[in-house]
């Protein structure tokens, strides 16, 4: 193997590795919902339990709520809370469902160092399910991108708040 492949497969693979391990569950703070583990489990299922309580990610381009476009609004797929409404919602290319705002008072930030690079983590605010992450590339007025899981959101269809 050429040096130049292996340095990159181990970047590759250091890359997976901490991302991989990294997962950890919502910081701990005081949320309105809570439940056990085992009945976050069994409510949520494998996918969405390792999204929202584990801060895992779906794969790219894997959402059918990428191209959802009737009005309405995105609420948490934990506790059903209102998080983000169709009138903020656009295609940012990026693979995940994408806003460039929230609906007041709906959720949380933390810093996440799980990679190289300091990211803005999102969670909900009534149950600390992990939502996805925030940065400033999106367009204006806000120039955020609320770049989100679409396992941790469940659409609800009508008037867009």
């Amino acid at each position: 193997m050429k040096r130049s492949a292996f340095i990159s497969a181990s970047a590759v693979a250091a890359l997976g590795f901490s991302a991989l391990f990294a997962k950890r569950a919502p910081a701990s703070q005081s949320y309105e919902v809570t439940h056990t583990d085992a009945q976050w489990r069994a409510a949520l299922g494998p996918d969405r339990y390792d999204i929202l309580r584990q801060g895992g990610t779906e794969p790219a381009f894997s959402s059918p709520l990428i191209k959802e476009t009737r009005s309405g609004t995105y609420r948490c797929a934990g506790c059903s809370l209102a998080l983000f409404s169709s009138k903020t919602k656009y295609d940012s290319g990026d693979g995940w469902p994408s806003f460039w705002t929230v609906l007041p008072n709906a959720t949380r930030t933390q810093a996440d160092y799980a990679l190289i690079d300091e990211r803005t983590e999102v969670h909900c605010r009534r149950c600390g399910g992990h939502l996805g992450h925030i940065f400033d590339d999106g367009p204006a007025p806000t120039h955020l991108r609320y770049c989100i899981d679409g396992l941790a959101l469940h659409f609800a269809p009508g008037a867009a708040p």
